[in-house]
């Protein structure tokens, strides 16, 4: 597939990952988000072996275990705008992640967690 082709499958793949709110940068302003869309949105989110929401849910124990709150509340509020994960299930996921990431990495996620679940029900 010609890259122009992986660039627009990418975007529109982005836009269904966040549920919009990810701003993507016109063709060629960033090197780092034409291979991001190329290569990560238009090829590895777009295989049908895992839904969205199974991928959301991986990357979520990756992001917990690395404490990474600001993209840990990105991910979050994309899967409660789509539906992929609810109130009470996003919490669950933080309890669960929290055996295994430890309680004070798990503390540092529970405000955006809380943020993420607000600004969804907006």
């Amino acid at each position: 597939m010609p890259d122009s082709e992986r660039r627009k499958r990418g975007a529109e793949t982005i836009a269904k990952v966040y549920a919009g709110d990810v701003v993507v940068p016109p063709e060629g302003a960033s090197a780092f988000a034409d291979m991001m869309l190329e290569q990560v949105f238009a090829e590895v989110w777009t295989r049908p072996a895992l839904s969205i929401r199974d991928r959301r849910l991986l990357i979520m124990g990756v992001i917990a275990a690395l404490g990474e709150s600001m993209t840990w509340k990105i991910q979050l509020r994309a899967a409660l705008k789509n539906g992929e994960l609810t109130p009470e299930q996003a919490r669950e996921t933080l309890i669960q992640l929290t055996q295994y990431i430890g309680y004070p990495r798990a503390a540092g996620l529970l405000g955006a967690t809380e943020e993420a679940i607000r600004d969804a029900q907006k």
